[in-house]
């Protein structure tokens, strides 16, 4: 019996479509190096060690750095992460394991326009709702601000992770006496554990970016911010401010800001990558 071949339109169609994806890759890496790149060569000679420990310099002087911004940056997503993902989280047990109907779509659709709320919205939101009364800004009220836009990626992401457990690990633990609650707590949610961590990594990069919502609540400081009721500096705001100004040293500066926060994003995705291909090698295992 002769073997067959596939025709010639096949082979022709197989090479040029592998030729395309292939292409596209090598675009979108390049386009990523291109960026980090531009960042690091545009930045480079602020990046030293005062760079990371001291506050920004007087205008007209060299030097300093944007310690306040990191550290405000950290402050902002540690109490942004502490309000939005257990809601989130929360949000998704109740919509994966309980909800049905008109609760569910209700609960899907208003997530997914909070989702879609623009971030300048957002931060005027939440000015009204906590700067206002409290008459300043404050990192509490940046942190609110990111807070609330994690909480629909928070909750989607927990959603899609939990209803990809298998029904037989459900059933299971039913089977095996537990409750329903006992089961999603002990089987269901260890089960998805990666996949939720995964989702909760990309959130917080999601957000650690965003300028628009903390000119509004978190607004900015030369110094570092005392507790969590004061003005604060993050590394979005101050590379918006540094790059609007007219002072070279400080575009130098705006460059560097952004070459690390966009490499503390890189590092976030990629331990966000490194736990979910974990989880899979478990589940597989």
């Amino acid at each position: 019996m002769s073997a067959s071949y596939p025709p010639l339109s096949r082979k022709i169609t197989n090479v040029v479509m592998l030729t395309l994806t292939g292409l596209c890759t090598l675009l979108v890496l390049s386009v990523l190096l291109t960026i980090l790149g531009y960042l690091l060569w545009k930045g480079a000679s602020s990046l030293n060690f005062d760079f990371f420990t001291k506050i920004p310099a007087p205008v007209g002087q060299s030097g300093g750095g944007v310690v306040n911004a990191i550290i405000g940056t950290l402050k902002l997503l540690t109490l942004a992460t502490v309000i939005g993902v257990p809601i989130g989280l929360l949000g998704g047990i109740y919509l994966s394991e309980f909800a049905s109907g008109w609760s569910a779509f209700t609960i899907r659709y208003t997530t997914d326009l909070l989702n879609g709320v623009p971030s300048v919205v957002m931060g005027i939101f939440v000015y009204t709702l906590v700067v206002v009364p409290m008459h300043h800004f404050s990192t509490l009220a940046g942190g609110v601000a990111l807070g609330i836009m994690m909480i629909p990626i928070a909750l989607r992401s927990t959603e899609d992770f939990l209803r990809a457990v298998p029904r037989s690990l459900r059933e299971g633990g039913l089977a095996l006496g537990a409750s329903k609650s006992e089961t999603i707590v002990t089987i269901v949610i260890p089960a998805a554990i990666y996949g939720i961590l995964t989702g909760i990594m990309l959130d917080i990069a999601r957000v650690a970016g965003e300028t628009a919502p903390l000119l509004f609540t978190a607004f900015g400081n030369l110094f570092n911010s005392p507790g969590w009721l004061q003005p604060s500096a993050s590394l979005p705001v101050i590379i918006y401010t540094y790059a609007i100004s007219p002072y070279e040293e400080w575009h130098k500066q705006a460059w560097a800001a952004g070459f690390v926060l966009l490499s503390g994003l890189l590092v976030l995705n990629i331990i966000s990558r490194v736990i979910l291909a974990r989880g899979k090698k478990i589940s597989h295992g």
